[in-house]
């Protein structure tokens, strides 16, 4: 017995491992060649990039999309793997079913080596690629993937997605059943439990065994009542009254010490950004921002979350802020040291181009991303590439409409 039930624990533990990261649905984002002249020919090197994807245990089917408004548009058959203890995915182009170039060239299929991660209610796929020409089996390049789950697809879903994402569903609402059947059998029961309250001895001349019944001959009136409970008059009178009432608690005054204590919560105000930030430092420098600019409201209402702080030995900076994954109407504005500098901006897949000129006299420098809605698809989703010197960096953005997104430039000039 103790075999069988070891034998059924490692089965369950490795179903809720498989399936605690089922990547089945639609990932959409895009990948970018690390090739630097294909960068700057092609807007970046970055292609829109969508995968539909139906997993079975470790394994998967799935279906991309490659494509760049008009000068691209590439669909391939494809399968995969995922081990569910390190989140680790490869995916693997088979072939390509559907293929549209400008300029006519060659097809190339890809090898993706992806990560699955979770933050919050948003899950993604990131990693690198290689890719090797259909044609004569050569080189084609390498690159970095970023996918994010989305609800919808940019063209349709294919039959096999369907089925699965069926066959999930009906397997989660008997799932969601079977546990609370047994629960609706006591439920149901209307048997409501006997109510034993303790009988006063019997009075000379009555019988135990029958109570006094209202309007009974007796030589004592009965005993008037407020209940309806069908209980015997005699239980209505002034000793049961007297049983329901306990003596009075004796009155607990607080400890003279919590007015002070609530006085310092009063008092206390909280950090704009986590602790774990160099929370002092922000706190620092915000208040220095804040003394001399007026802080807008929407800066004010909403939570200011710190996405990532970059180190910089220039002060000439430039900014293109894409739509991150499916164009879907996002609009943004953008502050720097609390002073508007993009207003009401639509993102897409064209960029969204700010050159700063950074304070040289001022080392700290927040910028903030507002989202002034959420899109189609919430929440608000942006790609920023910054552009300092000869540095580049990448940053992922969300916001939505109770909290901002802060990107902390630290101005280190050249000695």
């Amino acid at each position: 017995m103790r075999r069988f039930f070891t034998i059924l624990f490692l089965l369950l533990a490795d179903y809720t491992c498989t399936h605690a990261q089922d990547i089945t649905g639609v990932w959409q984002g895009h990948f970018r060649s690390n090739d630097l002249p294909k960068r700057y020919l092609t807007d970046e090197g970055r292609y829109k990039f969508e995968v539909q994807i139906a997993q079975h245990n470790k394994s998967f089917q799935a279906i991309t999309y490659s494509y760049q408004t008009t000068v691209f548009y590439g669909k391939a058959d494809a399968d995969g793997t995922i081990n569910p203890k390190t989140g680790k995915v490869l995916l693997q182009e088979l072939k390509i079913t559907e293929m549209r170039m400008q300029g006519g060239g060659d097809a190339c299929v890809m090898t993706c080596f992806l990560q699955y991660s979770k933050s919050g209610d948003e899950e993604f796929l990131e990693g690198s690629y290689v890719s090797m020409n259909t044609r004569d089996s050569s080189n084609c390049g390498k690159g970095t993937v970023f996918l994010r789950r989305s609800a919808s697809s940019d063209f349709y879903k294919e039959p096999f997605l369907v089925k699965r994402e069926k066959v999930e569903e009906s397997a989660k609402n008997k799932m969601t059943l079977s546990p609370t059947a047994p629960v609706k059998k006591p439920l149901a029961s209307t048997h409501k439990p006997a109510v034993h309250l303790p009988v006063p001895p019997p009075k000379s001349g009555n019988s135990a065994s029958s109570p006094i019944k209202s309007g009974s001959a007796s030589n004592h009136p009965p005993a008037k009542s407020n209940h309806s409970s069908g209980l015997p008059a005699s239980f209505a009178g002034k000793n049961l009254v007297q049983k329901k009432r306990p003596p009075k608690p004796p009155v607990i005054k607080p400890p003279a010490a919590a007015a002070p204590l609530k006085q310092e919560l009063v008092n206390t105000s909280p950090a704009p950004y986590p602790a774990d930030a160099d929370t002092a430092e922000k706190t620092q420098k915000t208040e220095k921002i804040t003394a001399a600019v007026p802080i807008p409201k929407v800066l004010t209402t909403r939570a200011n979350q710190l996405v990532q702080s970059i180190s910089l030995n220039t002060n000439e900076v430039i900014l293109n802020i894409y739509d991150d994954g499916a164009i879907d109407n996002d609009t943004v504005s953008v502050y720097l040291d609390k002073k508007l500098i993009v207003s009401n901006a639509r993102l897409s897949d064209e960029p969204i181009v700010v050159k700063l000129h950074l304070d040289e006299s001022n080392d700290y420098h927040e910028l903030v991303m507002v989202a002034e809605n959420e899109g189609d698809i919430p929440p608000n989703t942006s790609l920023m590439i910054v552009k300092a010197g000869d540095k580049r960096y990448e940053v992922r953005i969300t916001s939505t409409e109770q909290k901002n997104a802060v990107v902390i430039f630290k101005y280190e000039k050249n000695q």
